[in-house]
């Protein structure tokens, strides 16, 4: 049993008025909850947030956190874009307010089983396909958490029968208390947001917390290839592996291009290599996880093969766009940081003019360097960090500044040749420019498709 929290008279204050932050006022308000709403934004910016919340009697402070908003709260809420050590909550936890994120709330209220998925990169495309396994295999399947849904939006759908796959990150992991997924899984650790996490210390010890709390019955899945987890290996419950480049104790592997499943000296076939229709030797990795992950859910082998033959992918992880004139299009906007970006160069065999830049987020873009110079022809550096990525390849590759995302996309038609792949990964943050990774990528493929376009009626693709 998960313990519950019973919101009916409890005094609440949601830090951060964010998609999460509306969501998680409305549930505790509909609970009986008081509620109290805060945002540093001026009330202009959110003027159809606090309309929807004041009309449930959600109390509103906007422009700021004064330090009275914590008279007398039994609990804060803050949403994943809050900072763990913004002042407000300090000091909430000083006057010992629990102060959580949406998913610990949420789990105390979600039925079924809990599959949690994090990591570095891939958790998206992973939660997807797992979702996709078990959908195939006839099992009630809920989505939600950090790929777009918040787990409270689940809640009333919820059934003891279904099972919850969420993808979560390290900002939604570092405010749980209790949080316990029956089915944890560990992707990979490489640096990112350090321009929030003190260090990659702090920020892997914020994604390692998905396994702090589960118990001997639960299963943890963990990449047997990435060093850094699997030197944070956690203990007292049952852990499973997944290698593509080994065959191990527990867990999924490669033998001879089947995926195979091992269990007490058990081995199970969960389909074939050959069937996975994602690009990159990552999206092996991902593929293992999310099998591992339905298998342990409930997911029959058949439909687990079914399933990893069927997926289409997922929107801005490495998605097709066009071809004009004989140049393929690749929109990655997804890869917003250095591993990311590198994984996607690295699943073209070459030929490649790539399009790098945005928010910076504090990692060297060294790493990229080698994957550049194997397989490029030109790096079209766009955003705020488009000179320390200068800075940090050096002569790795040919280089040009576009500024903008429309300049980068009609430098890349005007330089590339037939049999060029023009690929978007941008190794940063989005917010330099636009609101998210999703409108970075909507623009980009509205800016190829203007270019089909053009090319379709005779006109010159490029401007040069």
């Amino acid at each position: 049993m998960r313990p519950g929290f019973d919101l009916e008279g409890k005094h609440v204050l949601v830090v951060g008025l964010a998609r999460t932050g509306e969501v998680v006022s409305l549930f505790a308000a509909g609970y009986g909850a008081s509620v109290t709403a805060t945002d540093c934004k001026p009330e202009s910016s959110l003027a159809e947030t606090v309309h929807k919340l004041r009309a449930v009697g959600v109390k509103i402070a906007v422009g700021g956190h004064p330090p009275e908003l914590l008279r007398e709260k039994d609990l804060i809420v803050a949403s994943p874009g809050v900072p763990r050590n913004l002042p407000l909550l300090e000091a909430g936890r000083k006057k010992g307010i629990p102060v959580w994120s949406e998913i610990e709330l949420a789990w105390r209220f979600l039925r079924g089983k809990l599959v949690a998925i994090t990591g570095s990169n891939g958790k998206t495309t992973t939660t997807a396909l797992t979702a996709h396994i078990l959908k195939t295999a006839g099992i009630e399947t809920l989505v939600g958490g950090n790929i777009g849904t918040p787990l409270l939006s689940l809640v009333e759908s919820s059934t003891d029968s279904a099972v919850t796959v969420a993808e979560l990150s390290s900002f939604q992991l570092e405010n749980i208390e209790a949080f316990r997924p029956e089915i944890g899984v560990l992707l990979n650790l490489t640096p990112d947001h350090l321009d929030r996490h003190a260090s990659f210390e702090e920020y892997a010890a914020a994604k390692t917390r998905l396994f702090a709390n589960q118990l001997d019955r639960d299963s943890a899945v963990l990449n047997a290839d990435d060093p850094e987890v699997t030197k944070r290996m956690p203990s007292g419950q049952q852990v499973f592996w997944f290698s593509r480049q080994k065959r191990v104790a527990a867990g999924a592997f490669l033998r001879d291009r089947q995926i195979m499943f091992r269990r007490e000296g058990r081995e199970v076939p969960l389909g074939w290599r050959d069937d996975i229709p994602l690009r990159g030797e990552h999206n092996v990795e991902n593929v293992l996880a999310a099998s591992t992950a339905a298998y342990l859910a409930g997911a029959a082998p058949a439909a687990i093969a079914n399933g990893i033959k069927t997926f289409g992918g997922v929107e801005h992880r490495l998605e097709f766009v066009a071809e004009i004139g004989g140049v393929q299009f690749f929109n990655d906007s997804k890869a917003t940081n250095v591993d990311a970006a590198r994984k996607a160069i690295e699943a073209f065999p070459g030929s490649l003019l790539v399009i790098l830049g945005g928010k910076d987020k504090g990692s060297p873009y060294t790493p990229l360097a080698e994957s550049l110079g194997q397989r490029t022809r030109m790096a079209i550096l766009i955003g705020a960090a488009a000179e320390k990525i200068a800075a940090d390849l050096g002569q790795a590759v040919p280089y040009v500044h576009a500024g903008t995302l429309e300049r980068a996309v009609e430098l890349a038609m005007s330089a590339a040749r037939p049999g060029d792949t023009v690929l978007l990964a941008p190794a940063c943050s989005s917010f330099d420019q636009f609101e998210n990774y999703e409108q970075r990528g909507h623009t980009f493929k509205m800016l190829v498709g203007n270019l089909k376009k053009r090319s379709s009626s005779g006109a010159p693709a490029g401007k040069g």
